[in-house]
């Protein structure tokens, strides 16, 4: 049987802990199924069990870093519960607890709340921790805001590493705002050629990873490093960049598979224009279903004038 996790990420104090009360205490969430509340840190403030609809919610405690996958699993059998809710520890990347969850164990909801005064400068001291708790999510709360804020900042915080995560602003007279502000591509997906510029590679390599089929058939051109697959028949390689996710620690090539012929005469690491028609299709590279590549043609090019790409 699936247990399915609600995951709310954030740093101390971002308003996890009052969330959590006020969810737990609505009987539209809490309506007498078993839950195990789990913390990996204690806030400022604490949970009031006693104000819960029913007695059906059950508090543990655990070392995020030292926790097992059986402790884990004893917890659940201990309290029989249904569902866990698990506040996590906002100095630790979410991997870190993540693989250690039972196999049953399924995140349905991922939710971040932050403090919007001060997010922005966790972000230039702490960039990798935001960038994780960010791009999991599908719900971030910038909460804490004096009204009049300007809010594109976080915004562009938010959408610049999770194109498809829903903003919620919550301001200090208690209201509350939808973000519906529109990001519109760089590069036009229903040009004829989609024209992908040096500096929107790494925008372009999310969406279309993210959302392959609204690409499928499209045919598009970019500037790309030559990268060999270790394991494929010949006629493939894989066009990409260099990608910094939040820092320098985190840079990693992303490619995308690429028939064509004269593969086996390319050289690694040298740069390419390659105009392509894309197909959504199985590939060994993702173990499924994923964009693949057809080249019509590819030419030598000279690297761009920041080897490496950034969001």
């Amino acid at each position: 049987m699936q247990i399915p996790v609600y995951a709310f990420t954030g740093f101390l104090d971002a308003g996890k802990t009052k969330f959590i009360q006020d969810t737990l205490c609505d009987t539209r969430f809490n309506a007498g199924e078993r839950t195990l509340l789990l913390l990996c840190e204690e806030g400022e403030e604490e949970f009031d069990i006693s104000a819960y609809p029913h007695k059906n919610v059950f508090l543990e405690i655990v070392d995020e870093e030292d926790v097992t996958t059986a402790e884990l699993a004893g917890l659940i059998k201990k309290h029989c519960a249904e569902r866990v809710v698990l506040e996590l520890n906002g100095m630790l990347q979410v991997g870190v607890f993540y693989q250690k969850m039972p196999s049953e164990w399924v995140i349905a909801q991922e939710v971040m709340f932050a403090d919007g005064r001060n997010i922005l400068s966790y972000n230039q001291n702490m960039r990798s921790l935001v960038v994780d708790k960010l791009t999991g999510c599908e719900m971030v709360c910038f909460n804490r805001l004096p009204v009049g804020t300007d809010i594109m900042p976080l915004h562009k915080l938010a959408r610049a590493i999770n194109r498809r995560v829903g903003i919620i602003y919550e301001y200090d007279d208690g209201t509350t705002k939808f973000d519906d502000i529109e990001d519109p591509l760089p590069f036009d997906i229903n040009a004829p050629i989609i024209e992908v510029a040096d500096e929107d590679y790494a925008l372009f390599y999310r969406d279309l990873t993210e959302e392959p089929k609204k690409y499928n058939g499209k045919t598009v051109c970019f500037k790309a490093q030559v990268a060999k697959l270790r394991k494929e028949r010949e006629g493939f390689f894989a066009p990409g960049r260099f990608v910094m996710t939040c820092c320098i620690d985190d840079i990693e090539f992303m490619g995308i598979p690429c028939k064509y012929e004269k593969a086996g005469e390319l050289k690694a690491r040298t740069w390419v224009m390659l105009t392509a028609q894309i197909q959504t299709k199985f590939h060994a590279i993702y173990r499924g279903i994923g964009p693949v590549l057809t080249a019509l043609s590819l030419k030598e090019a000279d690297a761009p004038e920041n080897d490496v790409a950034m969001f």
